[in-house]
This record gives structure tokens, C-alpha cells and sequence, in this order.
């Protein structure tokens, strides 16, 4: 039996998706729409509803024809999103200091020994590592429209986060960043709602996206 429509569109939407935030579909490059069809083994009229929920997201740009540009990576967005989340991201971890669960926590666990340090040719498992540990920190928030938020945030800021490894990193960086991230978690766990909210500010300051910012040139942007 054939999958429904939407359940089709789904599956476009997530596949690329997939291939545009783990960079096989590198920022600037152009899609024929056919080819890209043909490659995750769904019709266009699937594809198409994907792509457009892709350019709703700023991930893809759709041309006037049948080819889609994935969004090139700029200083500008890059900039914004550190911005974005040096406020957001701590305010998440300190209401998940108060409002963490036994579950919560669990899944903090889980995710910190699945961590793995991020290689400067890092693999969408390790990304996806990365992201799960993360995710289930500000998930435990409890504030839905938050992680709602932050869902969007990271998915943008994963294209810069591999942008910036590739400048590579030294041995003492991904040490200091692993000690963080479990110092995090004690933080976390012990309800200390500022130690969290402090050490992820610190944590979003010196990221691999706030590098990316300083390291990609600024597209003119309207004063």
C-alpha cells in the first residue's frame, strides 16, 4: 500500500532536512528538485511541500524553476543565533535546575555517557550526541513554547557548530568542553538554578557557533 500523502511529505521533509544540517548538502549549493527527488526515493509533489517548510525554516531558498539553493551560511544569522541563545539556553537550564524530574535526569545521564567529543569531521551520530544532551537539559524546563524555541535555534546553529570544527580544535578545548558539559549536569541535578543558568552562558560565549560568527565574513545586512 502506498504511504499517504502527508506521510510522504514527512518523509521528504525529514530526509532533507537530514542532508542539509549534516552538510551533504553543502550551504550555497543548488538542488534540481528531479535529482533530489530521485535520490531519497520520493515523487516531487512530496519534495516540494518539504522544501517549503525548508525555506519557512530559512535552510533552503526556493528559485522561480525547479531548483532550491541550500541557504548559504552567513556572519549575520550566525551572530543572532549566539545571541539568541546566550539568553535563552541558560534561562532554560536554570528553570530546569528547579523543575527537573527523576525522568529528566535520566535522560541527562543517558545522554552525557553517549557523549561523545566532537571530531573536526564530525559524523551526524556524533552531532546527534551532542544535540541529545543538550536537548534533554532544556527540555526539562517543562515550558513547552521554550523548547519549542530552542528545537529551531539548534537545528540552524548545527550547520555553523560544523562550520567551526573544521578550523579544529585543540586537545585542552574539548577537554574544558566535556568538563562542562558534566559539570552541567551536577549543576542540574544539585537544583543549583544560577550555577546552571552561569555555566551555560559561559558554555554558549565560547561555542563553536559564537566562533563560526567570528570566523564567517559579514554579509551586508540594512542598518
Amino acid at each position: 500500500m502506498d504511504e499517504p500523502g502527508s506521510t510522504k511529505g514527512e518523509l521528504a521533509y525529514a530526509r532533507v532536512r537530514e542532508l542539509v544540517l549534516s552538510g551533504e548538502l553543502a550551504p550555497g549549493a543548488v538542488v534540481n528538485q528531479a535529482t533530489l527527488a530521485r535520490r531519497i526515493g520520493v515523487s516531487t509533489t512530496p519534495l516540494r511541500e518539504a522544501l517549503r517548510r525548508l525555506a519557512q525554516q530559512g535552510l533552503v531558498e526556493l528559485g522561480a524553476h525547479r531548483d532550491a539553493r541550500v541557504a548559504p551560511l552567513d556572519a549575520g544569522e550566525a551572530r543572532d543565533l549566539v545571541e539568541l541563545r546566550q539568553d535563552l539556553d541558560p534561562f532554560a537550564a536554570g528553570l530546569a535546575a528547579q523543575r527537573r524530574t527523576a525522568a529528566d535526569l535520566a535522560a541527562m545521564a543517558d545522554g552525557l555517557a553517549r557523549l561523545e567529543s566532537l571530531s573536526d569531521d564530525p559524523s551526524p551520530g556524533q552531532l546527534a550526541g551532542h544535540r541529545r544532551f543538550h536537548a534533554a537539559v532544556y527540555r526539562a524546563s517543562h515550558n513547552a513554547l521554550l523548547v519549542a524555541t530552542l528545537d529551531g535555534l539548534w537545528d540552524k546553529t548545527d550547520r555553523y557548530r560544523r562550520h567551526a570544527l573544521r578550523t579544529g580544535r585543540s586537545d585542552t578545548e574539548r577537554a574544558r568542553r566535556a568538563e562542562e558539559h558534566r559539570l552541567l549536569f551536577e549543576l542540574v541535578q544539585d537544583r543549583d538554578a544560577a550555577g546552571a543558568a552561569e555555566l551555560m552562558r559561559r558554555h554558549v560565549e565560547t561555542s563553536l557557533a559564537a566562533r563560526a560568527a567570528g570566523s564567517l565574513t559579514t554579509s551586508h545586512r540594512p542598518a
